[in-house]
């Protein structure tokens, strides 16, 4: 039997698909990841159904959506008996290595996470979450002393992703995944070297920014570019220590984020939102040696539940049965596509900094959401009806609302039919985010959040 291939899983916090410099920002500079995309099959249209950290880790490491696996909110804890895609490879005689943020076990945000809750990866370097990346605090193995990464996390992070790689044994695979915070806010705070390279008077701003948040934006996106940037020279880091360790060829390597950030647009901050600077996310995948060095473009709408199916599809591993996710290691080689050119977009409870803003029309129910993200439209549905609407196409930007506008009204109600079947095929019943929040158990404050974040040693 052939060597199977090494899996380098690359996900950053955040980090919205519109800021790379492939995808045509007029600010970042991405020099290795724009190098990496000339080099991969580019998913332009990836998405993040549900975009929050916890949901998406969860639905990456299970291949389930969040009514079934139960992660729909941040700091809960992911089933420890799961089956998850590290205990997948690890049956499958892989290594198994995670270095970075977790944010999956709901047991205090600075406490260390027992090994029954690793979800099947071995070499442990985590910490559940922080976000101070100069100062920033991890477990190693089993050890309970907590230790701290030299300097900004993410490079320290890569430099022992590039020494794990270099120290590979090459008689037997690995599956590694590399978790960073940034560039998630704060967005002050990554390496000097960086932060000189941009200007917030010199930004360009989409278009969707109002004029009353563009002083705000220009100084969030400074430093957000900043460790985008910091970011891009650790995937070069990476790819280097691919090379020269003789494993680039053999090894499917991807690049990709959780969620994006609204940085100003259409009035917002953050994640959790429908519009497509939260949901859509880079997503590269290179595997030399099976679909070469020429890069192509895949239209499908990836989703976090797919990852798992088409990871163990492209490695010829068996896919669990409670795998709700769509592999797509058929169609990367030549098959149909498994989307059927749609991927639903989420909210089942809304929390933190959201909870305190209208994002719905005047009169309705703010927040919770479903909706369907096509290659040419958006279309979002809230408790109480047809939310947004756009022709993403025509209006690139989300500026114009086509939701309840007669001349649009056949289009939409075929989106709306196409949603409810959507729906009813998963039995989403769609109730208020309350529901479930009840139906799960959890404990939550005023603002809906889990506050177990609070709990330190």
């Amino acid at each position: 039997m052939p060597k199977r291939p090494n899996v380098v899983f690359v996900f950053a916090d955040q980090w919205r698909q519109q800021a790379t410099g492939f995808n045509g920002d007029p600010n970042v500079s991405t020099p290795h990841i724009d190098r990496l995309a000339g080099e991969s099959i580019q998913f332009p249209y990836a998405v993040s159904g549900f975009p929050v950290c916890s949901p998406y880790r969860a639905c990456f490491l299970t291949g389930q959506r969040a009514l079934t696996h139960g992660v729909f909110v941040n700091d809960v804890t992911l089933d420890p008996e799961a089956h998850t895609v590290g205990k997948v490879f690890a049956r499958n005689g892989y290594r198994t290595a995670y270095i970075g943020k977790w944010h999956l076990d709901g047991h205090g945000r600075s406490n260390p996470i027992p090994p029954e809750r690793r979800q099947g990866f071995e070499y442990w370097k985590v910490l559940e979450c922080t976000h101070n990346y100069p100062n920033s605090a991890y477990y190693s193995g089993d050890s309970d002393e907590q230790v701290f990464w030299d300097g900004y996390d993410a490079n320290a992070q890569t430099g022992d992703a590039v020494q794990y790689i270099r120290e590979a044994d090459p008689g037997k695979p690995f599956f590694l995944v590399l978790s960073w915070g940034p560039p998630h806010n704060p967005y002050e705070t990554a390496p000097k070297e960086f932060r000189d390279l941009y200007d917030p008077d010199s930004l360009t701003l989409r278009p969707n920014v109002p004029e009353g948040m563009e002083a705000e934006a220009r100084k969030w996106l400074a430093g957000y570019y900043a460790h985008c940037s910091a970011l891009d020279a650790c995937v070069g880091r990476l790819r280097e220590a691919l090379r020269e360790s003789g494993q680039d060829q053999d090894t499917l390597f991807i690049f990709t984020s959780d969620h994006g950030d609204m940085l100003g647009s259409q009035g917002h901050a953050r994640k959790q939102r429908p519009w497509d600077e939260s949901i859509r996310v880079p997503f590269l995948l290179r595997f030399p040696s099976r679909f070469g060095d020429a890069p192509r473009t895949c239209d499908a709408l990836i989703d976090a539940p797919d990852i798992m199916p088409t990871l163990l599809g492209l490695c010829g591993m068996e896919i669990p049965q409670s795998v709700e996710g769509l592999d797509y290691s058929g169609y990367l080689q030549g098959g149909q596509d498994p989307s059927e050119g749609a991927a639903l977009i989420t909210c089942y409870h809304t929390f933190g900094e959201w909870t305190g803003e209208r994002a719905s029309p005047a009169g309705t129910s703010a927040h919770v959401y479903r909706g369907l993200r096509t290659r040419r439209h958006t279309y979002v549905r809230s408790l109480d009806g047809p939310w947004l609407f756009y022709d993403n196409e025509a209006d690139p930007f989300q500026m114009r609302n086509l939701a309840g506008l007669t001349q649009y009204a056949e289009i939409q109600d075929q989106l709306d039919a196409r949603l409810t079947e959507k729906l009813a095929s998963l039995g989403d019943a769609f109730l208020p985010g309350r529901e479930y929040v009840r139906k799960w158990g959890y404990p939550v404050d005023d603002t809906g959040t889990v506050p177990s974040y609070k709990n330190k040693r």
